[in-house]
Formats: structure tokens, sequence, C-alpha cells
């Protein structure tokens, strides 16, 4: 006699991860604390054979990316439950951290993967507002209270300052793509550059572990009846009945980010 609880088909668990990882306060975005709940879910409810991270996003906050990536190995480990990584149109920066925290990466031909560095970006208005007739008065309490203010000139320490933060931001995100991926990065070539490449070329790197497609892949792995259990980020209330001046501001600058590696055909 066939018991149907024991013979219910495989589960695996499908997290969409996508777009710019920060602390939003407006419910856009990855943070740790927007996904604690929905990972803690997926990775216990019904005891799923594997969790899929469908991840598509350029990057954002090093530290959000370290504390997600974090939560996904302890939670992988602690339910001993392993994590594939499936890359859509992109995995930079801090996305490729979040790829990197699964057992193992897989790609699409065309996506584009890795941006292992650390960037700070702005602008400088100084002669713009000299030129009329605007002058800058800043008074601080604290001699480094207005590094690198883009109203002034830049200043040689203040440049020298900013390196001596960037440069433990990417020491720590070597240290984890050493520590999930080192036996399959080739000795020979430095990948810590902030290059990207894409899908196949990724593989030879040893930055992916193949071209794949979720649904196909996990068939393959886990039989041709497994089941998706899909979880996803609530949106909030209000955002469904329309976008706020701010919410516009986030979508263009998440626009923004991801258009850096988007390619047309």
């Amino acid at each position: 006699m066939k018991i149907p609880f024991l013979n219910r088909p495989a589960s695996v668990a499908v997290i969409r991860l996508q777009g710019v990882i920060g602390a939003s306060t407006r419910g856009n975005g990855l943070s740790d604390a927007g996904l604690a709940l929905l990972l803690e879910r997926a990775f216990k409810r019904r005891k799923p054979k594997a969790v899929a991270l469908v991840v598509n996003s350029p990057g954002g906050s090093p530290v959000q990316s370290s504390l997600i990536g974090a939560r996904i190995r302890r939670l992988s480990e602690e339910h001993r439950v392993p994590v594939h990584a499936f890359v859509e149109d992109v995995a930079a920066s801090g996305g490729y951290w979040l790829a990197s925290s699964a057992d193992f990466i897989w790609a699409d031909e065309s996506s584009v993967l890795g941006s292992i560095g650390v960037i700070s970006a702005g602008f400088g208005f100084s002669e713009l507002i000299a030129r009329h007739g605007i002058e800058r008065r800043v008074h601080t309490a604290g001699q480094s209270k207005s590094l690198l203010d883009p109203f002034r000139p830049e200043k040689p320490e203040d440049i020298e300052r900013l390196n001596s933060l960037l440069l433990p931001i990417h020491e720590a995100f070597k240290a984890q793509i050493r520590s999930r991926r080192g036996s399959k990065l080739p000795a020979d070539r430095d990948l810590f550059t902030g290059d990207i490449w894409v899908g196949s070329e990724a593989v030879q790197l040893g930055l992916a572990d193949g071209i794949a497609h979720l649904v196909p892949k996990m068939r393959e792995l886990y039989g041709k009846d497994v089941r998706f259990l899909t979880y996803g980020q609530r949106v909030p209330l209000l955002r469904r009945f329309g976008l706020s001046a701010g919410d516009v501001m986030e979508t263009l600058e998440e626009r923004a980010a991801f258009a850096r590696f988007d390619a047309r055909g």
C-alpha cells in the first residue's frame, strides 16, 4: 500500500533576489531585515530538497550584502539544505556577493557576473558655485566632518582617507569570494579588479558552475516531478496604489544602477 505523504515529490524553495541592495525605508530593493522572515520560511517550510536563489542585482550596500549572504549560509548549514543561485541579467558587485552565498552558481549565456570591487562616486561643484559668486560656508566641530565636501575642491588628504575606507571593504569582498569559490578560481588570474564577464567566460573563470536555467536544472537534479515553492517580498500596501516622489527617485536610481550592465540585442 502506498502512503501519499511518503510519496510526495521533492520540493525546491525559490526566492527572487531582484533589485539594488540597501536598507531602503520604502520597501524597495533588498535588505537583510526585509528578507529575514522570507528566508527563514523558505528553508523551513515543507523541508525543501534545495533552495534556489534567482539573482538579478547590480549590487549596492556591502553591509547588507554581507548580512544577507551570512543569513543564507547560516540557514543552509542549520537545515542541511543546499543552495543554488541562478543569475538572470546581472549578478554584479553585491549581487555577485549574494550569488556566492550559494553552493552552486548557474548563469545564462548572456548573464553578466563579477564586478568584485568597491566604488564611491559623487560630483564636484566648487567651480560652478565660484563662477556664480556663491560662497560656501561650513562650520564643524571635528576636522573630518566636511570630508569630501562636493562644494569645495578635493583635498589629497580626503582622497587618501576615502581610499583607506574603501580598501578594507574590498578586502572583505575578496575574502568572501575566496572562501566560497576559492578552489574553483584560477591561481594565475586576478578577478578582483572590478571587471565583469558574461556567462560562459564566468564559468571558465570559476565564477559560475555552469550554464543552466532554474526549472530544467532543478528537475535534472531532484526529479522531473519536483515542486517549486515560490517566495517573494511583499509590496507595501500604499505602493500598490501608486508611487510617491520618493519611490520614483528610487526607481530611477535602480534603473541607473542596472544600466551600467545593460546590453541589448
